[in-house]
């Protein structure tokens, strides 16, 4: 019997945000437990590639003040909560180089960096087969830290959510933190999101690479990939 995996994103999100696309990719059967060093080169080449495209302000750069703008529109302070775009930017900036963690977060940070665009990687589990990007409902809890009372979240943030379990908080500032992806993850799946100026073209380019370098550097198997918008707001796959 196969386990089927599904994702949504609201049409409450289109009536705010109408030119917002997200890309979808879900992987099964990978080996993250191997560093490598030509990743890790695609990793800081694409530090350098930053550091030459963004010269000024990073909170002036149209893919990042995009970001700040629909960060207001719902609520956040884009100074006290950045995009995790903005946040990875400034740190690539200051000049930091990024930590190796594993292939697959290494491939999220190298993206986002080579497309000025939020890009996560989440594991799949039991309890995370049916997701959903909305806004928050009153009994949504988030994980913050291990072993403490999941946060409550005030209504209208835009969360990512499995049920009433919120994965990611503020669209793509942080991740729960019984969301990590690990050594021995083998099933996850990857977020890329575009705002204006990012065309639809530069989302499905980069979901194009999260692809390539996936199976290059973990294996697996990519079982299904999309890119949503007002007109696919919703995927739905086989995991098996």
């Amino acid at each position: 019997m196969s386990t089927n995996f599904s994702y949504t994103i609201h049409p409450e999100i289109f009536q705010d945000y109408p030119e917002y696309r997200r890309g979808v990719v879900v992987f099964t059967d990978l080996d993250n437990s191997q560093p490598d060093a030509g990743l890790t080169a695609l990793l800081r080449a694409s530090e350098a590639a930053l550091r030459e495209r963004i010269t000024g302000n990073p909170a002036e750069y149209p893919q990042i003040a995009a970001w700040r703008d629909a960060y207001r529109r719902f609520g956040a302070k884009p100074s006290e909560h950045r995009s995790a775009i903005e946040a990875l930017s400034r740190r690539v900036l200051k000049p930091d180089t990024l930590p190796d963690i594993n292939p697959l977060v290494d491939i999220g940070n190298l993206l986002s960096l080579r497309y000025v665009l939020p890009a996560g990687v989440h594991p799949i589990g039991a309890q995370s087969q049916e997701i959903c990007l909305r806004k928050a409902a009153e009994a949504d809890g988030f994980l913050a830290d291990p072993g403490k009372a999941p946060e409550s979240i005030a209504a209208g943030e835009i969360v990512l959510a499995a049920g009433q379990r919120v994965l990611t908080r503020r669209w793509t500032w942080r991740q729960a933190a019984d969301t990590r992806t690990l050594a021995d993850t083998s099933c996850v799946f990857f977020d890329i999101d575009g705002l204006p100026p990012t065309s639809r073209a530069d989302v499905e380019s980069a979901v194009a690479d999260v692809v390539a370098l996936v199976g290059r550097y973990c294996g697996g198997r990519c079982v299904g990939q999309a890119v949503l918008d007002a007109a696919q707001p919703a995927m739905q796959i086989a995991l098996d």
